[in-house]
């Protein structure tokens, strides 16, 4: 399902962290991890582009959020699932400011909950390729 699709997953949560990308890796992906939001900024640099990026909100130095702000900000359009334990009232807000391609998920949440999510957004990427005749801007500007 995920065969030659780069994800980078961010969580503080090594458990969570293990699970979601051993779930990754069996479908077919390729996976690299990040364990706070200076690491999530890190890798996008230096191990960019990625098809997918999954994070969580409440990390160490940098929130998952403020990460993938930043990321926008410079011009990366990578999709992006935000994970959240939290339950505050802006944080839906916050994650639909991040574009039509970023999804939030709350946990706890079932392994087939976030396999659904990376299937509708790597399919919606998908679609936008097609329709704007196959460029990707966001990858080539990384990858320069």
């Amino acid at each position: 399902m995920l065969s030659g699709t780069r994800v980078l997953v961010a969580d503080d949560d090594p458990e969570l962290l293990d699970a979601i990308t051993d779930a990754l890796t069996r479908l077919g992906a390729d996976v690299a991890r990040s364990r706070n939001g200076a690491e999530l900024i890190e890798n996008l640099a230096d191990q960019g582009p990625f098809d997918l990026v999954i994070t969580d909100i409440a990390m160490p130095w940098m929130t998952g959020v403020q990460a993938i702000h930043a990321a926008r900000s410079a011009g990366l359009g990578t999709s992006v699932i935000v994970m959240t334990a939290l339950r505050e009232e802006g944080i839906a807000a916050r994650v639909k400011a991040l574009g039509k391609n970023a999804a939030l998920l709350h946990k706890p949440f079932a392994l087939t909950e976030l396999e659904s999510l990376v299937a509708r957004l790597l399919a919606q990427r998908d679609d936008e390729r097609m329709s704007s005749g196959g460029s990707d801007v966001s990858a080539r500007r990384v990858a320069s």
